[in-house]
């Protein structure tokens, strides 16, 4: 069963090595376990539904509470803590595009605020219900799941947009195929979602983002239905599905969604490259992609994320000695691992494999084989449950991301790192700070930081502290020419940095197209731009 007030399925558990604990307790301190709020109490408190009568419409308590919050830090310590300050009045479960519409007519008739659920994995407040008076149905998409149609001759699937990572690839697979989009969410967020909130799976280098992928399909709006027919190309005005990409559940709710796929590959295999500082391993990464050559995938963690890696993984006979035979070679204290991923036929592999490890020896690499990136592979939907395992030994994790061009990628990690780590230093608490870049261009590169602190014994402290955290790096992002988001989204938390990015007149022009897709402003209100008093998209 999936769990109401964490990560994934409640049968899971991700332990954490003891070596792992005293690791942390060294950097941050050690942890005390928080005392959680009780399901059956949270759901005690759920106010009574505003919401008018309907078939498709439930409102029950405890439905209202599994569809209430994301994944966020903040959604978490309001699911933890039971204090939930709003909840949706209802939720609803469509089975067919003309029951999207029945309840985008039912939310008009009776001034209610829709807000779509795919996953429901967001960690920027993408489906939090907001206070603003009318009441909220929460529209659950999971059962648009079919695989409508296959057109193997032109490589286009199109699924319901409802439908989850493992499911669609599975469909895929077999007949041959495969989409090739695995974000870490990849276990249970969903196509409409990735489209909606403008995703890069971790294998993008090879696959593409989702921009790459998506080539048309369905979305029900307040205004009438958009229609986007899939074509190679097109230079017939702007492309429309440019503004579907990231809309957020703005514009509507995306019924339908057609994709490109691909063969699956018949061979795959994950590779550790380690370099004497991050600079080296940079460096070979720029090289490597700017050369062109079709791997999957480029993670390069910094010295930090690379020592944090290795003190929690276990395995420490092992990993002792890969460490003294790296020492021989020159990279002892500041080494860096990069995880190389290649997919396609065998023999293709194999020659890019050897040309970018040539790449990589230029720089200083040093091959360690399949060992850790095999790991890394196995292991890359359960790290999430890591968060569950944190939170109830005392610690607090987060993640952020960023992208800049090349020039920009190392002076954005320092700032963006320093203002973690000195971010509660007033108040005597540590922060435990790591990178790595794991999507990489020919012109920069994302940034992917996590942090690590102590929860507090009151979780509104804990709140807060989260709170000044993630405000010191989003204005640091910003100052220094970073994107506030590369993969995530905007949602509630980066609402206020994307003006800066967009301009005034980008923000005019996104808000009319919110005007026009949803003139009264029933669709997610309060996400990618503020919510007005009664028109979308008002400042």
């Amino acid at each position: 069963m999936r769990r109401w007030n964490g990560w994934g399925d409640d049968s899971i558990v991700y332990s954490l090595p003891d070596g792992a604990r005293r690791f942390l307790s060294r950097l941050v301190g050690e942890g005390t376990p928080p005392h959680d709020a009780a399901f059956d109490d949270v759901v005690a408190g759920v106010p009574p539904s505003r919401l008018p009568a309907h078939s498709l419409v439930r409102s029950a308590p405890d439905e209202r509470l599994c569809h209430a919050r994301g994944q966020s830090l903040a959604d978490w310590i309001a699911l933890r803590s039971g204090r939930i300050p709003c909840f949706p009045d209802g939720v609803a479960y469509p089975e067919t595009g003309d029951q999207v519409c029945e309840l985008l007519r039912y939310a008009q008739q009776h001034d209610v605020r829709l807000i779509p659920y795919g996953g429901g994995t967001s960690v920027l407040g993408h489906i939090n219900a907001v206070s603003a008076g009318q009441p909220v149905l929460t529209v659950d998409l999971s059962r648009l799941s079919r695989l409508i149609d296959l057109d193997e001759t032109s490589r286009v699937a199109t699924f319901g947009a409802g439908i989850r990572g493992p499911d669609l690839e599975a469909r895929l697979l077999t007949h041959g195929y495969t989409l090739g989009h695995f974000p870490q969410s990849f276990e249970l967020s969903t196509l409409g979602g990735w489209v909606a909130a403008r995703s890069a799976g971790q294998q993008s280098l090879g696959y593409g983002r989702i921009e790459d992928l998506f080539l048309g399909g369905r979305l029900e709006s307040p205004a009438g239905t958009l229609e986007m027919p899939v074509f190679p190309a097109s230079a017939a005005g702007p492309d429309l599905r440019q503004m579907v990409l990231g809309s957020e559940g703005r514009l509507g709710m995306l019924t339908e969604v057609a994709v490109r796929i691909r063969q699956a590959p018949t061979y795959e295999a994950f590779h550790a490259v380690f370099f004497a500082d991050f600079e080296s391993g940079l460096s070979a990464v720029r090289r490597i992609v700017q050369d062109g050559l079709p791997l999957c995938m480029l993670r390069l963690s910094t010295s930090v994320e690379t020592e944090t890696a290795l003190a929690t993984a276990g395995h420490e006979r092992l990993i002792g000695l890969v460490e003294r035979y790296l020492a021989m070679w020159g990279a002892r204290e500041k080494k860096c691992m990069l995880i190389m991923g290649f997919a396609g036929v065998d023999r293709l592999v194999r020659t890019v494999r050897k040309r970018a490890l040539a790449i990589a020896r230029r720089d200083g690499g040093i091959h360690v084989g399949r060992f850790f990136g095999m790991q890394w592979h196995q292991k890359r939907f359960k790290t999430p449950y890591l968060r569950n395992t944190l939170w109830e030994a005392g610690y607090a994790v987060d993640t952020l991301e960023t992208a800049a061009k090349w020039t920009k990628i190392p002076g954005l990690i320092g700032a963006i790192e320093s203002a973690l780590r000195s971010g509660l230093e007033s108040e005597g608490e540590r922060v435990h700070v790591f990178t790595h870049l794991s999507h990489a261009y020919a012109t920069g590169s994302n940034i992917y930081t996590s942090y690590v602190f102590r929860l507090a014994a009151d979780p509104a402290e804990t709140l807060r502290r989260w709170q000044v955290l993630k405000g010191a790096a989003s204005r640091t992002i910003v100052a220094h020419g970073g994107t506030i988001s590369h993969q995530h989204g905007v949602g509630e938390d980066h609402l206020p940095y994307v003006a800066v990015e967009k301009g005034a007149l980008g923000m005019a022009a996104i808000r009319e197209v919110c005007r026009v897709f949803d003139p009264t402003g029933i669709m997610n209100p309060g996400k990618l731009v503020p919510a007005g008093d009664a028109t979308a998209g008002e400042l």
